[in-house]
């Protein structure tokens, strides 16, 4: 069974999240992704946590189906090793610190004079050039920077998101646009280079609250887990826990006020049309919504709002999610290898026609004797 990218060799100077994500993606739709690592210790965030059976949830999670090759880009020999490999490479990735590869002699454009079909591509936090070209970009910085802290978190404290946004931003944008290269490039027979910005990528995803707050309009509140504009949307206690739901239309509030709230002369109520309207009248509704659902079980308020179309959600913790029984249905678990044993994972998606790659995430350095003799260099040239 063949897959989309079978037969391209992507090559990664790549730490953290936002570039191992790329690539792991890659990976996922057939591409060989040669991850190059330090000799000492390799890849940092292979040390995050030991959550996993003595491994990084981390690590685990963005480098599934690579093989780990440990250079030590200090020593010449390694470098031109490296320069061989890149010479028979499809695509370069890299996220390393600004300039690092022009300093290793690595520049995309004296690659891509040897290798003209090379398609590369560097993930940076702030992009070259400009005055935060050199500044230091974790994802917390980012998330920051791009304003997602301003809107996120309960009107009295801002909060981070739970998981690092900014670099999966990054790293999806990375790798979309890898593919788009890669298209161009069949129709031109050149390579090319991207440049993938944190800041960048998050701002394109910021892209709701800016244009409403455009032109000096106020920006969105922070609404915790509710929302900013639509209304009602969020957590409502009951009376023996908790409901989430969401209503989007003037249908669906007319049904929520007959058959939720069983107070059909809301549905009625012209203050209450457009999700304007009932958005601008919080303080009329809001009292209502809370009197109701804080009497009713929860399994009698999710019967009505089933019931009346609404759109419902229970909160799942990690454990539940690993037994979410849609995705046992789905048999969308699988599992792959690991230097810990055989480990579960949710399988990538795929077309009806191909089956995604599954394979190990690779040790430090595991791979290293095989692509050197796939190089023909002898490691004592190193």
């Amino acid at each position: 069974m063949s897959r989309p990218l079978d037969g391209l060799l992507v090559v990664s100077l790549e730490q953290a999240i936002a570039a191992p994500y790329c690539t792991r993606l890659l990976a996922d739709q057939g591409a060989r992704v040669i991850k190059v690592e330090r000799p000492d210790g390799g890849d940092f965030a292979r040390a995050y946590d030991t959550r996993v059976r003595g491994l990084s949830s981390h690590f685990v999670w963005t480098n599934r189906s690579k093989e780990s090759l440990a250079l030590d880009l200090k020593q010449p020999g390694a470098v031109e090793a490296l320069r061989k490999l890149v010479a028979r490479a499809d695509i370069l990735v890299q996220n390393l610190a600004p300039g690092a590869v022009d300093r290793l002699g690595l520049a995309p454009a004296d690659l891509r004079a040897a290798n003209p079909r090379l398609v590369t591509c560097s993930i940076s936090g702030y992009g070259p050039g400009g005055p935060h070209a050199q500044r230091k970009a974790y994802d917390l910085l980012v998330q920051a920077e791009a304003g997602f802290l301003s809107v996120t978190g309960s009107s009295a404290e801002m909060a981070k998101a739970g998981i690092s946004i900014a670099d999966i931003a990054s790293g999806v944008t990375a790798y979309h646009s890898i593919l788009a290269a890669l298209l161009h490039r069949a129709n031109t027979g050149k390579g090319d280079h991207i440049e993938v910005s944190m800041l960048e990528a998050m701002a394109e995803w910021m892209g709701f609250p800016m244009y409403f707050a455009f032109e000096g309009a106020p920006p969105p509140p922070r609404a915790g887990a509710g929302h900013a504009t639509i209304y009602p949307y969020g957590p409502y206690a009951t009376a023996d826990g908790m409901v989430f739901f969401g209503l989007q239309n003037d249908r669906e509030w007319a049904a929520f006020a007959e058959i939720v709230l069983q107070m059909p002369d809301m549905a009625a109520d012209p203050r209450f049309k457009g999700n304007a309207g009932r958005a601008g009248h919080r303080e009329v509704i809001e009292p209502v919504l809370v009197e109701v659902l804080s009497s009713l079980a929860s399994a009698e308020a999710m019967a009505r709002l089933e019931k009346a179309g609404i759109g419902t959600a229970q909160v799942s913790d990690m454990a539940a999610l690993w037994q979410h029984p849609q995705l046992a249905a789905r048999n969308r678990w699988g599992e792959f290898g690991s230097p810990a044993g055989t480990l579960p994972g949710l399988k990538p998606v795929s077309g009806a026609a191909w089956e995604p790659r599954f394979d190990p995430v690779p040790a430090l350095g595991e791979h290293t004797q095989a692509i050197l003799a796939e190089l023909g260099i002898a490691p004592d040239e190193l």
